[in-house]
């Protein structure tokens, strides 16, 4: 169930009034942050475009353009003289600082935001088209972000269970290698001549094997390994939990390295804190 933040979403229709196109990206971000860039004369979609994000995401800065492209053969168009003759006005002003002006061209004046509207009936149906376009391309939006995320979801799987791998490799040689190093400290006794106090001896082991259990860090990873397994089947926003967990998961890897006393359990330490800060990584893209 995990979505990613990442997606890309673009929609266009033709209609009488002319052509709408709404394009929407978003990338990762900590909270969701909208950045609408809207035409002039559909600045009135803007809480409403801003309601549809928040109904359908949580997080993620998310780019939406809409681009209206009218029909200057439909009837109903009119022209905003005021802002056409301020538009003409200040051109002409620019022409004045010019050696060489070029003439003004009407159709660069047609084309500029606001110059061009449609009546009040037509705009409010305009208005309707333009949302109902809208829904479709956030449709759009979701199932790319839904895809991404599952895709997410396998690489993140791939790694727990490589995890599961090492901790299981590991978790049969820790009497070896606690025997082991039993072995080398009499050994070393031995090259020393020395005699040393059987009853100490033991002592020291004892406490040797105390520190150097790591049998509760890899339970304690086997179960954070079970909660992510959990938290990626859960609805909503699950980004942060993931997160939070991915450095639950590397306090136990780190634990494990300070507490090695054998090459193969530091080499799994350390393979166990590559495995996690590639998940870590792909976490940040998960809402």
């Amino acid at each position: 169930m995990a979505h990613s933040m990442t997606g890309f979403a673009r929609i266009e229709q033709a209609s009488s009034f002319g052509t709408l196109s709404w394009e929407l990206r978003s990338v990762n971000q900590r909270y969701l942050e909208p950045y609408l860039r809207l035409p002039d004369n559909l600045r009135e979609l803007e809480p409403a475009v801003r309601d549809g994000l928040r109904n359908t995401l949580s997080r993620g800065k998310v780019e939406v353009t809409l681009r209206f492209t009218p029909n200057h053969q439909a009837s109903g168009i009119q022209i905003d003289r005021q802002r056409a003759q301020a538009l003409i006005s200040a051109a002409e002003q620019v022409s004045g600082l010019l050696a060489s002006p070029a003439a003004i061209d009407p159709l660069a004046v047609l084309n500029w935001p606001g110059v061009m509207i449609a009546d009040a009936t037509d705009q409010e149906a305009l208005v309707a088209e333009a949302l109902s376009l809208y829904q479709q391309a956030l449709k759009q939006l979701g199932e790319a972000r839904a895809r991404e995320g599952a895709a997410l979801a396998a690489l993140l799987e791939e790694r727990l269970a490589s995890i599961l791998d090492e901790v299981s490799t590991l978790r049969p040689l820790l009497p070896e290698m606690l025997a082991a190093q039993k072995q080398r400290i009499l050994d070393r006794c031995a090259e020393l001549q020395l005699e040393p106090d059987t009853q100490r001896l033991e002592q020291e082991l004892v406490i040797l094997a105390q520190k150097s259990d790591v049998a509760e860090e890899l339970d304690r990873l086997c179960t954070h390994i079970d909660e992510v397994r959990r938290v990626l089947q859960q609805k909503g926003a699950i980004g942060r939990r993931l997160d939070f967990l991915m450095q639950e998961l590397n306090r136990e890897a780190n634990t494990l390295g300070s507490k090695a006393i054998d090459p193969r359990s530091t080499q799994a330490a350390v393979n166990i804190k590559v495995l996690i800060e590639q998940m870590r990584e792909q976490v940040q893209n998960i809402e």
